[in-house]
C-alpha cells in the first residue's frame, strides 16, 4: 500500500531525503509531480515523461469523472492502462475543481451540488462519491474530499470563523472519506489534507485531528488560492515540518522553482503544479539563470538554446550531434521564437518538455545535495544563479 523511508535529513533546515514505495513503483523524494488533468500531461507523451525522469504524475478526479466517465475507466481497469503510464499516479479528490466552479455549485454538509461544466447536468460530489471514483481510477495515492478554503470569501478576506467552519467540515469529510475508502477495500494509500486558511492555529488544529486519524500520508491544501506570496510562504514555513516525520508530506498546487526549493527546506516531500506546462504554452521558460520570455523580439536571431546547462530534448536533442554552425542538436531560441510566432503546435510541445525537465532535474539536484550533505550550499547557489538572469 505505502512504505515511506527517510534516508537522510539536513541539519540546516527541515529538508529530508526519502523513498516512497507505492503499488506501481518506488518514488525518490523530494519529487515534483507533473499534472495530467485529463489523463495526459498536455503536449507530452508518456515516453517523454519517462525520459525526463518523471516518477509519479497526477490525474484529475473531477475532470475524468466528467469525461470519459467511470464506466470507460473501469473497462480499462483504471487510469494506468487507459493512459499507458505504468508508474505511480496520484489523483486529487475533485474538491478544488468543485470549489473553482463558484456560483455553479452549492456546498452542504452532505457534499457539493453543482451543474456539470460539460453539459449542464445536475451532479453531486460527496466524500463517498470521490472515493468511489478514485477507487475506479486505481490511483496509487487517493486524496480525501476537502473543502478548499479560499483566501477571499464573497469579496472579503476569509475570516477566522469562516476558515474554521470550512476546516471543521473538511475534517468530518476526512472521516467519511476514510470510512468509504476502507469499505471499498481500496488497496492504495489515502492522504488527509490540512486546511485552516491563513490561520496557523487552525492549521495546527486540522493537523492534530488528521494525525489522530492516522492517514498513510498528509497534504497541505488551501495554498495558492489567491493569497499573497508571503502569506503562502508563512503557511509553508509553519505546517509541513509539524506533520509526522515518518509519513510523506505533500504541498498541493505549489509552485515556482523558488517555492519548491524553499518548500523542501520546510520539510515538504512532494509537489505538483500546472505552472511548468501552463507557462510553457504562454511562452515563459524556466532556466537555471532565471525565466526567459521566448516571445520577446530579442530572441528572433539568437542561436543559443534556452539553457546551455540543460540536457532536455529541446535544449540538447537526443544524440549529442553538433551541427556545422557549431550548435548542438537541440533547438535555438530563434527557432522556438519562430514556432511560437507562427502558432505551431510543436512550440508548446518543446517548451513543455523543457519546463518539466527543468523542474524534475531541479528536484534531482536537490536529492543529490541532500545525499551529499550539501543542501545548504545548494540552496544558496540555486538562488544566486536564478537571480543572475538570462
Amino acid at each position: 500500500m505505502l512504505k515511506f523511508e527517510v534516508l537522510t535529513t539536513d541539519p540546516t533546515s527541515h529538508a529530508r531525503r526519502a523513498t516512497l514505495t507505492l503499488n506501481h513503483g518506488v518514488v525518490q523524494t523530494p519529487i515534483f509531480m507533473p499534472v495530467g488533468t485529463y489523463g495526459t500531461v498536455k503536449g507530452v507523451t508518456p515516453a517523454s515523461l519517462e525520459a525526463m525522469g518523471a516518477q509519479i504524475i497526477l490525474g484529475n478526479t473531477f475532470h475524468l469523472w466528467m469525461r470519459p466517465g467511470q464506466d470507460v475507466m473501469k473497462s480499462f481497469g483504471g487510469l494506468h492502462a487507459f493512459e499507458r503510464w505504468n508508474k505511480p499516479i496520484l489523483t486529487d479528490s475533485g474538491g478544488f475543481q468543485v470549489w473553482s466552479l463558484g456560483e455553479m455549485r452549492k456546498i452542504t454538509e452532505q457534499g457539493v451540488h453543482f451543474a456539470s461544466p460539460v453539459n449542464g447536468d445536475k451532479l453531486f460530489m460527496s466524500p463517498e462519491v470521490s472515493m468511489q471514483i478514485q477507487t475506479g481510477l486505481n490511483s496509487d495515492i487517493v486524496m480525501q474530499l476537502d473543502e478548499c478554503t479560499p483566501y477571499e470569501t464573497k469579496g472579503h478576506i476569509t475570516t477566522e470563523a469562516e476558515a474554521r467552519q470550512s476546516m471543521e467540515m473538511s475534517l468530518r469529510w476526512a472521516q467519511r472519506s476514510r470510512a468509504e475508502f476502507e469499505r471499498l477495500e481500496n488497496p492504495n494509500a489515502l492522504f488527509g489534507i490540512v486546511q485552516g486558511g491563513m490561520f496557523e492555529h487552525l492549521r495546527q488544529e486540522s493537523l492534530d485531528a488528521l494525525v489522530a486519524m492516522d492517514f498513510p500520508g498528509y497534504a497541505v491544501g488551501g495554498v495558492s488560492v489567491g493569497e499573497p506570496k508571503d502569506e503562502m510562504r508563512r503557511i509553508m514555513a509553519h505546517t509541513p515540518h509539524r506533520l509526522p516525520a515518518h509519513k510523506p508530506r505533500y504541498l498541493m498546487g505549489v509552485g515556482t522553482p523558488e517555492d519548491l526549493v524553499e518548500g523542501v527546506a520546510c520539510g515538504v516531500d512532494m509537489f505538483d503544479c500546472v505552472m511548468p506546462t501552463r507557462n510553457a504554452r504562454n511562452g515563459t521558460l524556466f532556466t537555471r539563470f532565471g525565466d526567459l520570455k521566448i516571445r520577446n523580439a530579442k530572441h528572433k536571431t539568437d542561436h543559443r538554446p534556452l539553457d546551455e546547462t540543460c540536457t532536455c530534448y529541446a535544449c540538447a536533442g537526443s544524440s549529442g550531434v553538433s551541427w556545422a554552425d557549431g550548435g548542438r542538436e537541440g533547438f535555438s531560441r530563434a527557432y522556438l521564437h519562430h514556432l511560437d510566432r507562427c502558432g505551431e503546435m510543436l512550440s508548446p510541445m518543446l517548451t513543455s518538455i523543457h519546463n518539466l525537465h527543468y523542474y524534475l532535474n531541479l528536484m534531482k539536484e536537490v536529492r543529490a545535495a541532500l545525499d551529499a550533505g550539501t543542501f545548504g550550499e545548494f540552496r544558496q547557489r540555486f538562488h544566486a544563479e536564478r537571480a543572475r538572469g538570462v
